[in-house]
């Protein structure tokens, strides 16, 4: 892929370098948070603190990716699969430790493996990237992961309730992006374009 119709753009560059900065982060925020056992403890901070730095590259990499023209298919695959992994071992973990309901990370996960598979089974005609529903989907889920996670929430009733109503707004954009993903598949495999090659750098 080009961008601009000019020159190709490499796939190491430090908005993707960061990205899989992203991926290497999971672990250890999976680490972390177990370590905790919902014991609200030191492991906490730094699962929290983990987690907060790989969001962080989240916002990064995606505005030198924009502002530098670095913009390439590696990145619009690799940064939500980046994304999903970090918020759905968040959502799952917190589930497990019985801090999150099940029927709020089941529907959550159910959308985003599918959109994940959707994007592999559509990439021969295109790449669908990051829509702005998508874009606010994530900010919503990650300021509700980090409403949980703060180790002082469970003190404080009002900040679980604006936890948990943050994570109802993400579960419904979730569904409502959900929806928009499978149609613009839909147009890119019937049209063989879609946003992905009318628009360049629209997203990672």
């Amino acid at each position: 892929m080009t961008e601009s119709g000019t020159q190709p753009v490499p796939a190491l560059n430090i908005a993707n370098v960061l990205t899989v900065l992203r991926i290497v982060l999971v672990p250890f925020f999976i680490w972390f948070l177990l370590s905790d056992n919902a014991e609200y403890s030191w492991w906490r901070w730094a699962a929290l603190l983990v987690f907060a730095a790989a969001i962080y590259t989240d916002k990064l990499d995606g505005d030198l990716a924009r502002s530098r023209g670095l913009v390439t298919d590696f990145g619009k695959i690799a940064d939500p699969i980046a994304d999903k992994l970090l918020i759905g071992s968040a959502l799952i973990i917190l589930s497990a430790l019985g801090e999150l309901s099940w029927w709020i990370t089941v529907p959550m996960l159910v959308r985003e493996l599918g959109i994940t598979l959707l994007r592999f089974v559509v990439i021969r005609y295109g790449v669908i990237p990051a829509s702005r529903g998508g874009k606010i989907k994530t900010v919503l889920q990650t300021a509700a992961i980090l409403l949980y996670l703060l180790p002082f929430t469970p003190q404080w009733p009002w900040l679980g309730l604006i936890a948990f109503l943050v994570m109802l707004a993400a579960l419904l954009v979730t569904v409502v992006t959900g929806v928009d993903y499978v149609m613009q598949a839909v147009r890119l495999r019937n049209t063989g374009t879609g946003p992905a090659e009318q628009i360049s750098g629209a997203g990672r």
